[in-house]
């Protein structure tokens, strides 16, 4: 069984390695560039994917109390990230400039990976059937099947309020 949190984990220590690569690139641009893009274009496509799958269904099936602030706080994070890539990209890779703007996507990611592992993760898994975990894995792999390196879609911020109105 894919259960959807599991893969939701498996990408977050994704994305904690790609840092951790980072980290170790040094001043080689090339190796920079070659390890930055595709760990930014990771972090686009797991935003889009939690946000066409996971959340709408957090929404619904997690605790009352929580759900809506988990979900808001998680699109409000995924915004803060994908500015940050953006922010990325308007620099040469290696600058000043480049090395702020990861250093800000790195920082608004750990502090979202973290929120998610400790908050909506577990009340979703409390509240979600195994069999709904795992249809929702299922979904989630076809997501990346779908778009591989994020071709097809379409990454924006999105209003955190609309969202859930969107999505109850």
């Amino acid at each position: 069984m894919d259960d959807i949190t599991a893969l939701i984990l498996d990408d977050h220590h994704a994305f904690r390695r790609g840092f951790a690569r980072l980290d170790d690139a040094g001043d080689d641009v090339d190796a920079l560039r070659a390890l930055w893009e595709p760990l930014a274009a990771h972090l686009e496509i797991h935003a889009e994917a939690e946000e066409a799958i996971l959340y709408p269904h957090l929404l619904k099936r997690g605790d009352p109390a929580d759900a809506e602030d988990e979900t808001e706080d998680a699109i409000r994070d995924h915004n803060k990230i994908r500015d940050a890539i953006v922010e990325s990209r308007k620099h040469s890779v290696g600058s000043d400039q480049w090395w702020a703007a990861v250093w800000q996507a790195r920082t608004e990611n750990s502090e979202h990976l973290a929120e998610e592992e400790d908050e909506a993760l577990p009340d979703f898994r409390k509240h979600a059937s195994l069999e709904l975990r795992a249809e929702l894995g299922a979904r989630w792999l076809r997501f990346y099947g779908e778009h591989p390196c994020g071709m097809g879609l379409r990454v924006r911020d999105k209003d955190p309020e609309r969202y859930i109105h969107a999505n109850e």
